[in-house]
């Protein structure tokens, strides 16, 4: 069985090609290439083998005991720090722009009801699912790419909630608050809720 601690660092790489894809996300000025690029995120991180909140959390009904619970604790602690890294250092670069976008993001998420996020954060992890799954399963290298590249420009462009993502743009903007714990902790719970959806009617219908 894998340490806690190895996990944690691979939790922590996840973060960082989160935070890559977001950054490429806040530097395009059209959404749709922005949104297809953010997929390099998921890509690497499932060519990699990292752990990713998001990625590993619909897989939570076949290992319902406390130690994967423990893992997913981990993974988490694991993709804030690895978004943060790469989130708030960008304060120190020339990319001062970017940092403003992911501000100016943070507060229209902020902004919005505890309700509104969940459903997004549902949204999101039912499409998460779709792509891990898709690319665990498929032995087409074709169909495990498009999973990725449709999956992810699909949540964005609709405005879902990817917990590790508003991670990173957190740091970024410099938006760290309670509120901003308590959202974090809403879409976490729905990403949560979205990725475990499909296994668990499966499971029911079979």
């Amino acid at each position: 069985m894998e340490s806690k601690g190895k996990l944690f660092f691979r939790a922590v790489l996840a973060g960082i090609c989160i935070g890559i894809g977001g950054t490429v996300f806040l530097a395009c000025d059209n959404k749709y290439i922005g949104a297809l690029l953010f997929s390099i995120g998921l890509f690497a991180i499932l060519t990699r083998g990292f752990a990713l909140y998001t990625g590993m959390v619909g897989y939570l009904p076949d290992h319902l005991n406390v130690d994967y619970v423990i893992q997913l604790l981990v993974v988490i602690a694991g993709n804030l720090v690895g978004t943060a890294c790469m989130g708030l250092p960008l304060q120190l670069t020339r990319q001062k722009e970017l940092c403003q976008k992911a501000a100016d993001l943070c507060a229209v998420k902020l902004g919005d009801s505890y309700l509104s996020l969940l459903i997004l954060a549902i949204g999101c992890g039912i499409l998460m699912y779709l792509a891990v799954d898709g690319f665990k399963r498929s032995g087409d290298p074709l169909t495990k790419v498009l999973g990725v590249f449709l999956a992810v420009p699909v949540f964005i462009l609709c405005g879902m909630e990817h917990s590790i993502a508003d991670m990173y743009y957190v740091s970024a903007g410099v938006s760290w608050s309670l509120k901003a714990v308590l959202c974090l902790i809403v879409i976490l719970i729905g990403n949560g809720i979205g990725g475990v959806l499909i296994p668990i009617v499966s499971r029911i219908t079979k």
